[in-house]
């Protein structure tokens, strides 16, 4: 199999030129199978994620194809709702989940894949993924990347008890049908195990972290100079997405409690359906920045800007998914103070790298913050922190994901031969 083509069917709704989330992890893998010894295929939404609109020159209502370097994507129709929530977080990937049916099986037919990949969000995806797979004979992978119906529920997106269980069921249903299935935390995994996934079909590949772009010693002071922040402000740093599961809130009642001293400046940067409702909330705070998402090439500079930075989290989501920002803030080196309570997986896998505080106690944020002041971190929470993003890095586990593809391929070209023969 070594000499042999790979062909692989990847289907998600999002996809680059999407820079955060879900996207940069299935982009980064797709990038790194992609060569000469590999056929790749994606099918996906137009990107949308984080604002929830349609980014130009894309269509939101038309099927269209693309060829990236070495990877022909396919983007399906989509129904969205900019910043909407309740049912709009149902019914636009459920669209998706619709349109993406054709094109995943017309796609599935021309390229014969060996391995289908489906990324969870969004479960949608995931009828046509296993539809694909039976026809064709490939092999199932789902990279589950959040728990999704365990989440809406959780934050409040939904909460019809009908709908709930419906949703379990699908979930369970489809989760059965892979060959594999690969999620990101422990947790995660313990989770799929009690929903009915066989242990031996489950893998834990975290999500990874590029240290050779994110790095201690960016231009942090530079960053400071072009989006006017003081060279001797304190910066508490928040960068990612900005939605209910975040609790930023909890961040900015903190900021209002941290007015009283002036050298303390909060950045937040990012997009996200809560970003502009929690603008208008906090419009009076005079100590808080907010700044769009930042263009890949300014990630190390904005991560080095920061004296310290933030995770906030709802309680009711901890487990649910480990925060992908959480790899960048641990590679710049920088101090991190995280909501997580001591039981999680979050605060185990911090250890001594990080302050924990209790979700949702904005008292505790702002006296942890201010007591930063005055306190320089010690080494050794610099060093654990630096160790934890080495054991996230992206050359490691994608080389690890690609090895899982591989390995399944080799499966599906041996089951493919066997039929032949008997025939």
């Amino acid at each position: 199999m070594a000499a042999s083509v790979i062909r692989t069917l990847v289907i998600g709704i999002n996809y680059a030129p999407e820079m955060i989330g879900c996207s940069r992890y299935t982009s980064d893998l797709v990038a790194y199978i992609a060569g000469p010894q590999a056929r790749i295929e994606v099918v996906t939404a137009p990107p949308h994620y984080p604002g929830w609109r349609v980014q130009r020159p894309f269509s939101a209502w038309r099927y269209a194809t693309e060829t990236m370097p070495d990877v022909r994507v396919t983007r399906c129709p989509i129904l969205m709702k900019r910043n909407g929530g309740g049912l709009w977080r149902l019914i636009a990937p459920m669209t998706f989940g619709m349109s993406a049916v054709p094109a995943v099986l017309w796609r599935a037919v021309r390229l014969k894949p060996d391995v289908i990949l489906c990324v969870v969000p969004t479960l949608f995806a995931a009828p046509a993924a296993v539809l694909a797979s039976r026809l064709t004979g490939a092999r199932l992978i789902f990279h589950v990347q959040d728990l999704e119906v365990d989440a809406a529920f959780a934050v409040g997106h939904l909460n019809n008890r009908w709908l709930q269980r419906i949703g379990l069921a699908f979930e369970r249903r489809m989760l059965g049908a892979a060959d594999a299935v690969v999620s990101i935390s422990k947790r995660m995994c313990e989770r799929l195990a009690a929903k009915g996934v066989p242990a031996h079909h489950i893998s834990l590949i975290r999500n990874w972290v590029d240290i050779k772009a994110i790095h201690p010693g960016g231009d942090g002071s530079g960053f400071r100079r072009r989006h006017g922040i003081d060279a001797d402000a304190f910066v508490v740093m928040y960068a990612g997405h900005i939605g209910a599961k975040q609790a930023i809130d909890v961040l900015l009642k903190a900021a209002s409690l941290c007015q009283r001293e002036p050298r303390v400046q909060f950045v937040i940067a990012g997009d996200g359906p809560m970003k502009t409702p929690l603008m208008a909330e906090y419009s009076t705070l005079r100590n808080v920045v907010w700044l769009p998402l930042q263009p890949e090439q300014q990630l190390c500079a904005m991560l080095s800007a920061a004296d310290i930075h933030v995770l906030p989290q709802m309680r009711s989501a901890a487990d649910l998914v480990l925060p992908s920002k959480l790899g960048g803030m641990l590679a710049s080196g920088r101090p991190i103070v995280v909501a997580a309570d001591a039981d999680t997986e979050l605060a185990e896998f911090l250890a001594v790298a990080a302050t924990l505080v209790s979700p949702g106690d904005h008292e505790a944020m702002a006296d942890v913050l201010l007591d930063a002041l005055d306190q320089v971190p010690g080494e050794d929470r610099r060093a654990a922190r630096l160790d934890l993003a080495a054991q996230l890095d992206r050359s490691v586990l994608l080389d690890e994901f690609q090895s899982l593809i591989k390995r399944f391929a080799s499966a599906s070209a041996r089951i493919e031969a066997a039929a032949v023969t008997s025939v």
